[in-house]
């Protein structure tokens, strides 16, 4: 009995393991390997040479740019971009000598948060909803909802809004995207965008 063909692409010099769950539409450009034990969601498009490890998760229409390994620990939720050659850890203090696969830590990756090419983040950390991590940024801490990082190590250099755009909050506090025109909040050094 023949097999179903796959409802997701995958160029011929890529592997996919088997045990590894992919999505609808996603596409698996050249030379990426997707282990075991992972979860792809719809739509995704995962670049040249990416790894992606067993246990990672994606969420619906994460971009991965070309050579990004995800590492075992890594959660992105829907709508994630992951620039090119950015880094994920997932161990705090490795040696070659000793085995810490136990000790791995999570790094969660928001809805819609973005993170520009060759950024590196340390592992144990959220990276907010919507966030924009600049390029060759170096995140040591958690990064808020909306935050806009650079740097070494990484500093808030203000909020952006959904579509990307630098946000400038008037004398109430609020701000519109020059983009969409949606309303943002920003309150006690958070933003929330307006539902009205």
């Amino acid at each position: 009995m023949s097999q179903p063909a796959p409802s997701y692409s995958a160029h011929e010099t890529a592997v996919i393991d088997e045990g590894c769950q992919i999505g609808e539409g996603t596409k698996i450009w050249h030379f990426s390997h997707i282990m075991p034990g992972c979860q792809i969601g719809k739509r995704c498009n995962i670049g040249q040479n990416v790894v992606i490890s067993p246990g990672v998760v994606l969420g619906e229409n994460v971009k991965i740019q070309n050579n990004v390994s995800v590492y075992t620990g890594v959660i992105c939720e829907d709508d994630v971009f992951l620039g090119p050659s950015m880094v994920f850890t997932n161990v705090l203090n490795p040696r070659s000598a000793i085995n810490r696969q136990g000790e791995y830590k999570q790094t969660l990756v928001q809805k819609g948060s973005s993170i520009g090419a060759n950024a590196t983040i340390v592992c144990g950390h959220t990276i907010g909803a919507y966030a924009l991590v600049g390029a060759g940024a170096v995140v040591t801490k958690d990064v808020a909802p909306y935050a806009l990082v650079y740097g070494n190590p990484s500093q808030q250099h203000g909020w952006v809004s959904e579509a990307g755009h630098k946000l400038s909050f008037d004398a109430q506090q609020e701000a519109i995207c020059p983009e969409t025109g949606e309303k943002y909040i920003l309150s006690n050094n958070s933003v929330t965008k307006s539902s009205i």
